[in-house]
């Protein structure tokens, strides 16, 4: 399946497991794809409910991207939550990934994204 985010094409890839889960939801699943500048680039997927901002995918599913920076960089946090802003970016477009790939496995929803096909 493929959506427009942001200007830009996004192919979502869904696992036959992801689809009959999200077959089975009476609400729609959000996936956000989020994308944090720091010292190094980290990339996550969380999924929740929250619909603002979002683009549909279909009658289950909507996508959003967040770029997010940190305020500061700290090797030393390792795997603790930085404190981290909203990055607003005047052209999101080159930074919205190529791919989403969306599985469920052992009742938890499994994401990834990236810019290579």
């Amino acid at each position: 399946m493929h959506i427009t985010l942001h200007d830009k094409a996004l192919e979502i890839r869904l696992s036959a497991a992801a689809q009959k889960a999200l077959a089975r939801r009476a609400t729609p699943l959000v996936a956000e794809m989020e994308l944090l500048f720091s010292c190094l680039l980290r990339k996550r997927v969380y999924f929740g409910e929250a619909l603002d901002d979002t683009t549909p995918a279909g009658d289950c599913l909507a996508v959003r991207f967040k770029p997010i920076m940190t305020r500061k960089c700290s090797v030393a946090e390792g795997g603790a939550a930085p404190p981290s802003e909203r990055f607003p970016l005047e052209n999101p477009r080159p930074y919205v990934p190529n791919w989403l790939s969306i599985d469920y496995r052992r009742g938890e929803w499994v994401g990834n994204f990236g810019y290579a096909d």
